[in-house]
C-alpha cells in the first residue's frame, strides 16, 4: 500500500489517539504525546464532518480534562496546531491552551532571583560595528560567532571569530539594508 506523507501522518495521529482512548478507558492518565494525538485526531474528524472552525476549537479545548493528564502537560503544551482537511480544503487549526491554563510555577517555569543577572560574567567585552551591505534585512542571533555571519554583513572588529553578540540566549538583532549598527559583543566561552 502506498501512502502519501500526509496520509501516514494522519494514520499516526489516529494510532496515538487510539492509545489515548484505551488509557482513558482504563482510568490511566495521559502524557503529552497521546493527549496531543487525541485532540488532533478529534479536530481532523470534526473538520472532515465540516463542523465550523470555532466549534472545533471549542470542542478541542474541552476534550481532555486536567485531571486526565499527568502533571506538567498543560505547561508543556501551551498550544497546538494541526492541518485539518475540510470538504473545501486544508486549514491550519490553532488551539491555544488545549489542556487548560498553566501554573506560573509549574514544570518548565523560569525562576530567577531578584536583581540583575550578569550574562557571561568575567568575559571580555567589546563593541563591534555590523554593516549590512545587502538589499535585505539580516537577523543576527545571540550566539553565532561573528565570523560565521551572512557574507553581506561586514563586521568591524579585530578577531571576530572570538566574539558573539552580547545578548541573552534566544534573542536576535536586525540590521537593515545599507545601514550599520554599533553592537555590544562578548568573547565566546569556548576558550
Amino acid at each position: 500500500m502506498h501512502l502519501t506523507p500526509r496520509e501516514r501522518e494522519r494514520l499516526l495521529l489516529h494510532s496515538g489517539a487510539d492509545l489515548a482512548r484505551r488509557r482513558l478507558a482504563r482510568g490511566a492518565r495521559l502524557g503529552a504525546p497521546e493527549a496531543i494525538a487525541l485532540v488532533c485526531d478529534e479536530i481532523c474528524e470534526l473538520a472532515w464532518d465540516d463542523r465550523p472552525y470555532d466549534e472545533i476549537v471549542d470542542r478541542a479545548r474541552r476534550l481532555v480534562k486536567p485531571e486526565q493528564l499527568i502533571d506538567g502537560v498543560p505547561e508543556a503544551v501551551p498550544s497546538l496546531q494541526v492541518e485539518a482537511l475540510f470538504p473545501y480544503g486544508s486549514v491550519l487549526v490553532h488551539v491555544t491552551a488545549p489542556f487548560g491554563t498553566t501554573r506560573p510555577d509549574g514544570p518548565g517555569a523560569v525562576r530567577t532571583d531578584d536583581g540583575e543577572i550578569e550574562l557571561a560574567p568575567g568575559r571580555e567585552r567589546a563593541t563591534a560595528v555590523l554593516r549590512n551591505t545587502g538589499t535585505l534585512p539580516i537577523w543576527v542571533s545571540s550566539h553565532v560567532p561573528l565570523d560565521k555571519l551572512n557574507p553581506a554583513l561586514a563586521v568591524e572588529l579585530a578577531e571576530p571569530a572570538r566574539f558573539r553578540l552580547d545578548l541573552a540566549a534566544g534573542t536576535a538583532l536586525r540590521i537593515e539594508p545599507d545601514s550599520a549598527r554599533q553592537v555590544p559583543v562578548v568573547r565566546l566561552g569556548t576558550e
